[in-house]
């Protein structure tokens, strides 16, 4: 009998050690080598907490695509192998279908309000005393080292005045401490900056030459956007750039540290857009002389600029208008709100004023 290769005995161990990667951390697995690729799959789970069905284990840079009874030696696994494992917990896959279901509830609500045709509301009119006296801008106070103040000043009080402003103030019970502006030289990056939910809302409202002042319509979104940070708070760099449709592995490592803030965002996004709307109703309600407002999709044509987009066209019926009209204002709203957002420079107290 001829002499055993020594080399053969080695090839084929009966444990090996191999390295799994994942989301940064190395972990050594010592197996025997008959272990099938479908144990492997439930030890891993066991000690990442990602589900069998959630894990995707790439080898040489190639996903696998053996079958679960095949071993780790059938699979040409090596002592020493590096595998990397992608994948998300049960938790976080938990949250981020809570953020679709949110997106389902918003756009089922959107339906039966057109479903139900045109909303009533209720009188434009003075409120009761004690809301007007609650829910407002209690203090208004231009920036003195800015000539000129006078011009300024007026310019914040008719924000503070504006009856869509003071109705959607009311109607979501938003109360602000200190309405003042926010400087050119003064954090030349943000358009506008909510303190403390509410404690003190500032915006720019003067071009960035002090030559001067931005358009109303353009300081007024503004102030929309930072009212909403009277509820929801601050969205820092994680939140502006989470992608949640994003099947990258940035995101499987981001997922686990921003599902609670990816929530906060579309709630965020869902009460802006909501004020907006709320704003363009009022607006051409007063404008037409009446109590009634348009459909969502018009009123949101309104505030984004213009009513072109619902002019109808030949042979186009009104669910038609009214659907193309919704997609044509939601793709320029998410373009405004997210310029909006690289613009906010949202944050507790405790940062102001020297946050940028």
């Amino acid at each position: 009998m001829p002499p055993m290769d020594p080399s053969s005995s080695s090839a084929t161990p009966s444990r090996m050690s191999i390295i799994i990667t994942h989301r940064g951390q190395l972990h050594t697995l010592s197996l025997p080598a008959q272990t099938t690729i479908s144990a492997l799959h439930e030890q891993l789970a066991e000690l990442t907490g990602v589900p069998p069905e959630n894990q995707k284990l790439l080898y040489a840079r190639k996903k696998w695509t053996y079958a679960p009874d095949a071993t780790l030696v059938d699979v040409g696994l090596k002592a020493g192998t590096k595998v990397t494992m992608l994948g998300t917990t049960a938790e976080e896959v938990g949250g981020i279908h809570k953020v679709e279901e949110e997106r389902r509830r918003r756009e089922r609500i959107m339906e039966e309000r057109r479903a139900r045709g045109t909303p009533k509301v209720r009188s434009t009119g003075p409120s009761t005393p004690s809301e007007s006296a609650q829910y407002r801008f209690h203090r208004i106070e231009p920036s003195h080292t800015c000539p000129p103040p006078d011009t300024a000043r007026a310019t914040l009080t008719r924000l503070a005045a504006d009856p869509a402003i003071q109705h959607v103030m009311r109607t979501h019970r938003l109360a602000v401490s200190l309405l003042t502006e926010l400087a050119p030289h003064e954090a030349p990056h943000l358009l506008g900056l909510n303190e403390n939910a509410g404690q003190a809302v500032k915006l720019r409202i003067r071009t960035d030459a002090y030559d001067g002042f931005r358009s109303y319509a353009e300081v007024r979104r503004v102030l929309c956007h930072e009212l909403t940070h009277n509820v929801w708070g601050d969205h820092d760099d994680n939140v502006r750039a989470l992608s949640p449709f994003s099947l990258a592995p940035a995101f499987d490592f981001c997922v686990g540290m921003c599902t609670d803030r990816l929530i906060g965002l579309v709630q965020f996004k869902a009460m802006n857009s909501q004020l907006n709307r709320e704003v363009a109703e009022f607006d051409r309600a007063a404008r037409e002389g009446t109590h009634t407002l348009s459909g969502p999709a018009e009123a949101r044509a309104y505030v984004l600029g213009g009513l072109g987009a619902a002019t109808p066209r030949a042979g186009e019926t009104a669910e038609e208008r009214r659907k193309r009209v919704l997609d044509a204002t939601m793709r320029r709203l998410r373009r405004e709100e997210e310029e909006l957002e690289q613009s906010c420079g949202t944050a507790p107290a405790r940062d102001a004023p020297g946050h940028t």
